[in-house]
């Protein structure tokens, strides 16, 4: 008997994306942007100016004014990905992001834009890592 083993969008990705830094300011700098849009994500949700699964081709304007503060270029379509869940956390110059979602463009955009380089990777594949299933 062959056994077929697929993660497709039913199942959960246990996707691992880690900023690997230049010092700890750096990661906690793009931890706190993360945590910013998050917020301001929520905020839309609760006045009805971001509706999730109805992907929209302009920002609010709070939404606007704080990725101009930011310094952050994130598409209007894919700022609903800081409204799923997802995880992060600092650990020395790292920061450590694990979701079961896919679409994780807007994360690896702020991770990159601070100057991360960026890894990425499937903890069912690699169960035996820090932040691997098997841990």
């Amino acid at each position: 008997m062959k056994i077929w083993y697929q993660h497709g969008s039913e199942h959960s990705a246990n996707l691992v994306m880690i900023g690997h830094f230049e010092n700890a300011a750096d990661a906690m700098k793009a931890k706190e942007i993360i945590e910013a849009l998050t917020e301001q994500v929520s905020e839309d949700q609760s006045k009805g100016t971001l509706t999730l699964g109805s992907p929209t081709d302009r920002y609010g304007d709070e939404m606007l004014d704080l990725l101009v503060r930011l310094n952050i270029s994130i598409g209007p379509q894919e700022v609903e990905q800081f409204a799923y869940e997802f995880s992060v956390k600092v650990d020395g110059n790292d920061l450590v992001l694990t979701t079961e979602e896919l679409d994780i463009s807007a994360f690896l955009k702020v991770m990159y834009l601070n100057g991360a380089r960026v890894e990425v990777y499937s903890a069912h594949d690699y169960p035996d890592t820090l932040h691997g299933r098997g841990r």
